[in-house]
């Protein structure tokens, strides 16, 4: 599969895992300030403050290897026939777009309706965006799940897990998924991808 990838999912592969493994040689102590920290909370001796690179940077974080496979087994199959359709320039601004979204939506959430114990970390918002954007412009195209493995169309797999999402950030109790975040990722990349086409039919595309 690496021979198909694309430049810049090839870029965000590799900086995601080489990030991976400098934590995992130096601590992930180290990376603390790389985190999404919430904003204006008493976090106690390990709390540290919000900065506003944490909106980027928290995105190339991952510190349990089942976390980074599944971002980046998303990224790997639908990353490159999203750069494909947008080009790489538009690809980045869509992929950042979703992950500050993503990162906004935490934030907010953390500091009115589920405070949040703990940082943020993970391109899902990012990865969610590029499922989203797949969706919309292949909904018919076959997905085969890994578990269970049925095959369903894109718009169904992408509306379902949505709604999944949206489900247990309301009523679940696992406050190690930032399950906004996911949703805030997809409405980021809603919102880009619209104005995108708003400004092409201007434009006379």
């Amino acid at each position: 599969m690496i021979f198909t990838l694309t430049p810049s999912v090839r870029a965000v592969l590799l900086a995601n895992l080489a990030v991976f493994f400098a934590a995992w040689f130096l601590g992930p102590d180290q990376f603390a300030p790389l985190e999404l920290w919430p904003v204006g909370q008493d976090l106690g001796y390990a709390g540290l403050p919000f900065r506003p690179w944490q909106l980027v940077s928290y995105g190339f974080l991952h510190f349990e290897f089942w976390h980074l496979f599944t971002n980046m087994l998303g990224l790997l199959v639908f990353g490159p026939a999203v750069e494909r359709l947008l080009g790489s320039r538009r690809f980045q601004a869509y992929y950042f777009t979703c992950v500050i979204g993503a990162a906004l939506s935490q934030l907010l959430v953390a500091a009115t309706i589920a405070p949040a114990p703990a940082p943020t970390v993970g391109a899902s918002g990012g990865i969610f965006g590029l499922l989203l954007c797949y969706a919309l412009n292949w909904p018919r195209q076959r997905i085969m799940l890994l578990f269970p493995p049925i095959p369903m169309p894109a718009w169904l797999f992408v509306t379902g897990y949505g709604l999944f999402e949206l489900y247990e950030g309301v009523f679940s109790r696992n406050e190690g998924v930032a399950h906004f975040a996911h949703l805030g990722g997809m409405a980021a990349g809603f919102v880009l991808l619209q104005a995108w086409r708003m400004l092409d039919r201007s434009r006379g595309y």
